[in-house]
């Protein structure tokens, strides 16, 4: 089924956590290993500007259900960073924009070269680059339902569980719209399979990845996506990945938490 942008966009909201009773996570504060983890999903929602900054400069911006969605993904994933922090908060965590601001500027020259990169990329490959861009997209999404649901399962925690729901539903949105864009792309071009696969299986890593430390990158993916639950959501997110045109027997997934060092 196509996805409907028009009634996409005028739906779109910000999550909404104001019913949600936060001073029970001072009752029942979670474990500093998994305000670490949400402190990461936080920085990373937070991050999407940057995410969409870069890629305006590709083919994907002349691309009109694009453009239209990243705005609303983009406001999105404001406001799902925002309701983390709010979670953080309680917990005597707080996250501020100079802090963020500090965090970027950290990056030096990889930030300031990253949207010259997407563009002489999105220039070489031309049109199929959105096929790319939208696999991509597919699989970072993925990904995200996928760390939020776990998220819900290992703590066990009412209020988090529903507040992560909330951001899962709306995640589930975005995937719906790279998923039908990337297999409407990928089954109209054989050279958009061939590139969106080489890029997937040489550069993909879990998201977060080029602005996180590394060792915030093996924490997170050890608490999410370690063991025999956690390999199964893994091959999960492959499976749906590889189940699009040309991308058979990916398994970037798994494969990032095995150069992680992630235990299975």
């Amino acid at each position: 089924m196509a996805f409907d942008i028009d009634r996409y966009t005028a739906t779109s909201v910000a999550v909404d956590w104001s019913d949600l009773d936060l001073e029970a996570f001072r009752r029942e504060p979670l474990p500093g290993s998994s305000l670490r983890t949400l402190r990461y999903m936080a920085d990373v929602e937070y991050h999407t500007v940057c995410y969409t900054r870069d890629l305006l400069t590709t083919p994907s911006h002349r691309e009109s259900d694009v453009s239209a969605f990243m705005t609303m993904w983009n406001r999105e994933e404001f406001w799902h960073g925002e309701a983390l922090a709010a979670v953080l908060a309680v917990h005597g965590v707080s996250i501020d924009y100079d802090e963020l601001k500090a965090s970027r500027l950290k990056l030096g020259w990889k930030d300031r070269l990253d949207p010259i990169k997407q563009s002489v990329l999105g220039g070489l490959v031309g049109q199929d680059f959105v096929a790319v861009h939208m696999s991509w997209g597919a699989a970072n999404e993925w990904s995200a339902i996928t760390a939020y649901q776990r998220m819900a399962e290992l703590e066990e925690h009412p209020v988090l569980a529903e507040l992560l729901r909330r951001i899962a539903k709306q995640e589930a949105r975005h995937v719906a719209f790279y998923t039908s864009q990337a297999r409407e792309r990928l089954a109209a071009s054989t050279k958009a399979q061939k590139v969106t696969r080489f890029a997937l299986s040489r550069f993909w890593a879990p998201v977060g990845s080029s602005i996180m430390a590394p060792e915030e990158v093996r924490h997170v993916m050890g608490h999410l996506m370690s063991g025999e639950e956690g390999r199964r959501a893994a091959r999960k997110v492959d499976d749906s990945i590889s189940g699009m045109p040309g991308l058979a027997g990916l398994t970037i997934v798994q494969d990032a938490l095995d150069r992680l060092g992630v235990a299975s």
